[in-house]
């Protein structure tokens, strides 16, 4: 049933990627890395525009996702897919939902678990969006750079993709992620610093006046 919908939606090029990135961050449970791949293999000298719209329909699908989660809630995606899967999902992003959403970006985990459990938890959207729109871009240029210069002979290239992107990709978003939080925290202290400083000096001019004793 699915590959007859892969099929179909092939016919259309671009615009049938951009229709599975749609569903895919929605409720279609092939990754639509698939379809780039066949598409790209077709097309190499098209790849990069393949990737833009498999970029562009993601991220339009997300908030969808995001809004399916927030009013049907987690059941809904144990419907649709493996429940291994929703639980790893779950796992990581209680943890650290920005990490969980960059790291499913590589993985075979669907990328709508991360945007239905976004809504179901209330994370921020525009968080989801940005981390979403991060790995993702990664995810689809990557593949769509190799297409583009190395032709059919990437194909032997992606298979192992998500995992090189896991592997160097990743680890550098986390610790960009982590000097971002820790200058965030820096400026937080120094601000609170500041205030504690001013309220002490606010309190000590109140008390001033009372201490002074009257000229004759």
């Amino acid at each position: 049933m699915f590959q007859d919908v892969m099929d179909f939606l092939m016919k259309f090029g671009p615009w049938g990627l951009f229709i599975h990135s749609f569903l895919d961050a929605v409720i279609f449970p092939v990754p639509a890395f698939f379809l780039q791949v066949s598409l790209s293999i077709l097309h190499p000298s098209s790849a990069l525009w393949l990737a833009t719209a498999g970029f562009i329909g993601c991220l339009l699908g997300t908030p969808v996702g995001y809004l399916i989660g927030k009013l049907l809630g987690k059941s809904v995606l144990y419907k649709i897919l493996k429940k291994e899967w929703i639980d790893a999902a779950t796992d990581r992003f209680q943890k650290s939902g920005e990490a969980a959403i960059l790291v499913g970006s590589f993985t075979p985990i669907p990328f709508k678990v991360f945007t239905i459990l976004s809504g179901c938890l209330n994370f921020p959207l525009w968080r989801l969006m940005a981390y979403a729109a991060l790995g993702r871009a990664t995810k689809f240029y990557v593949v769509g750079i190799l297409f583009y210069y190395y032709g059919r002979k990437a194909e032997n290239m992606v298979e192992n993709v998500s995992l090189y992107i896991f592997v160097i990709a990743v680890p550098l978003l986390l610790l960009v992620m982590f000097l971002v939080r820790r200058r965030k925290r820096k400026r937080e202290a120094a601000r609170l610093e500041a205030a504690r400083l001013e309220a002490e000096q606010q309190s000590a001019m109140k008390v001033l006046p009372e201490t002074q004793t009257p000229s004759a």
